[in-house]
């Protein structure tokens, strides 16, 4: 069944699974809970809430009640290829170890591979970070840099992802699996990548208001950007690669010096 009618589609679910830009979350979350829907609820998007700079899992406590049955759906899935029925494999991760074993299980597909995880802020904060990540892959691919450099790119994207995720409290493990170095490949490579085409159409000279223009779709990572710049600076984690993509978002940087700051810091020892 097809409706717009938000309560009439919940009366008839026995969980809800909300598939919104992040932006969206809280409202729709709020018209949830008006509808006195007491069954779990799951949620597909992945980023952080403008306003607040809240992860999901934040936004659903503080609308739903810290107690509330829910989770995330999260991992390297263009929506397009799952609704063609191609293989994907995701992370559904809650609080709940039982939940989270219980719903991978209700979502697992013959063409849908479902894991679970207890480690909801990690997999959220993977989510959020890797769209960051990916507007650098997209710079670099569009100023024609090669793959050596986008593979660095990748790589060294993963360690500043793992840095701030260990930092707020995420399992180490969580970065290396499907919703931290999963979706971070697909993202920062994937053709059907917005956050990669943005980092693309910055390369070639285009204004953030005309690329998000062009998009006609939410870029998540446009709004994660500087809440994670923001968190790196409250918890004192070194992101260069996010300073980068925020100084070429929101302070006028011509991506190519971007580029070229980076290459210009010390050698260090890899960690």
């Amino acid at each position: 069944m097809v409706t717009g009618n938000l309560s009439s589609a919940l009366s008839e679910c026995d969980a809800a699974l909300i598939a919104t830009p992040t932006s969206e979350l809280r409202e729709v979350l709020g018209r949830v809970r008006a509808s006195r829907f007491e069954q779990p609820v799951i949620w597909a998007c992945k980023g952080f809430e403008r306003a607040s700079g809240k992860l999901p899992h934040q936004v659903a406590a503080d609308v739903l009640g810290k107690t509330a049955a829910c989770g995330a759906l999260s991992g390297p899935s263009f929506a397009l290829e799952v609704a063609q029925g191609l293989p994907t494999a995701l992370t559904l991760a809650a609080g709940d170890a039982a939940f989270a074993k219980r719903f991978a299980r209700e979502l697992h597909q013959p063409m849908l591979r479902v894991y679970f995880s207890t480690d909801l802020a990690g997999v959220e904060i993977s989510g959020a970070v890797k769209n960051v990540m990916a507007i650098a892959a997209g710079i670099s691919d569009g100023l024609c840099l090669g793959l050596n450099a986008r593979a660095a790119l990748i790589t060294r994207g993963l360690a500043e992802l793992t840095r701030l995720g260990v930092a707020l409290g995420g399992r180490p493990e969580t970065f290396m699996g499907l919703a931290g170095a999963g979706d971070l490949v697909l993202t920062c490579t994937g053709e059907l990548s917005r956050n990669r085409r943005v980092g693309l159409l910055l390369a070639r000279g285009e204004s953030l208001d005309a690329i998000l223009k062009q998009l006609g779709h939410v870029a998540e990572g446009v709004v994660s950007a500087p809440a994670v710049e923001a968190l790196a600076t409250e918890k004192r984690v070194d992101m260069p690669i996010t300073r980068a993509v925020c100084a070429v978002l929101f302070r006028g940087t011509p991506p190519r010096d971007a580029v070229q700051e980076l290459l210009a810091r010390d050698p260090r020892e890899e960690v």
